[in-house]
């Protein structure tokens, strides 16, 4: 089974947010004028031969975007396919570490992403600390986004190196997940990724025949820390996935990159 490890199911309010303009003018794509069922989110997993699907709210200044109870009622319209990763309001490091809590403890959440460009603060700000550590507690990942920006903010706080590296040796025993591969910076993300046993990398936003040798050859590794992400509905697993075979993985690299990594990491 596929496991995607960066989607939205998204609100009119995010998938219409001018921030996300050039993204949709890159795809070819028109946001939605109303909200769009569950089923059309698993409609696509299935055309992509996706099991299930990690869903993430988003939050940012102008507050919740796609709240984490929007989240869970999307999850709860289709449990077997669908889990939540939550996310919070950084500005408010008590409330964050509150909510993640009960996003986790009583909505099954498994995760957190906090997207730095959204804020635009990087990922050493001391906003984020106590969240790392309540993930440390919590026993889940801290997702976040690196390489640069493509809706329209500043891509600066998208570097491996020093935000991820820095981060990974402050809370070593946080896993940290990577999505966005990091691009054009994804040889800083894999050296980051190689050096911290509890950094790992998602390839969501991206296709396969647009992965960077660096990443293909880090994948082709015995015990490579990569899975396999959409950044749906931007990008379907279907097109995503095309041409994976040229990548030359192994059965098990490959069986590690489609779901073992994923598995692993969210506990799933």
């Amino acid at each position: 089974m596929i496991v995607d490890a960066w989607m939205q199911h998204g609100t009119v309010r995010f998938l219409r947010h001018e921030m996300l303009d050039s993204l949709w003018r890159w795809t070819g794509q028109k946001p939605p004028e109303e909200e769009v069922p569950v089923e059309t989110t698993v409609a696509a997993m299935d055309a992509g031969g996706v099991g299930l699907g990690l869903i993430s709210a988003w939050y940012g200044p102008e507050g919740a975007l796609v709240s984490n109870d929007e989240v869970a009622r999307f999850v709860a319209a289709a449990p077997d396919r669908l889990a939540g990763i939550a996310s919070v309001d950084l500005r408010k490091p008590m409330e964050a570490v509150r909510e993640l809590r009960r996003c986790v403890g009583d909505l099954g959440f498994k995760g957190l992403r906090v997207v730095p460009w959204l804020w635009e603060r990087p990922p050493t700000d001391r906003l984020y600390y106590p969240l790392y550590a309540e993930c440390v507690e919590l026993g889940i990942p801290f997702c976040t986004q690196v390489g640069h920006t493509g809706p329209l903010r500043p891509s600066e706080v998208g570097r491996p190196i020093p935000y991820i590296d820095q981060i990974a040796l402050d809370f070593p025993e946080l896993v940290i997940v990577g999505g966005h591969i990091g691009y054009p910076w994804t040889e800083e993300m894999v050296a980051v990724c190689r050096k911290h046993p509890n950094v790992h990398i998602d390839t969501s936003a991206y296709t396969v025949e647009r992965y960077p040798p660096e990443l293909v050859r880090y994948m082709r590794s015995e015990r490579h820390k990569v899975m396999f992400g959409t950044n749906f509905p931007m990008v379907t697993a279907e097109h995503a996935l095309r041409g994976l075979d040229g990548l030359g993985l192994g059965e098990r690299q490959r069986a590690a990159f489609l779901e073992g990594n994923a598995r692993k990491v969210f506990h799933l």
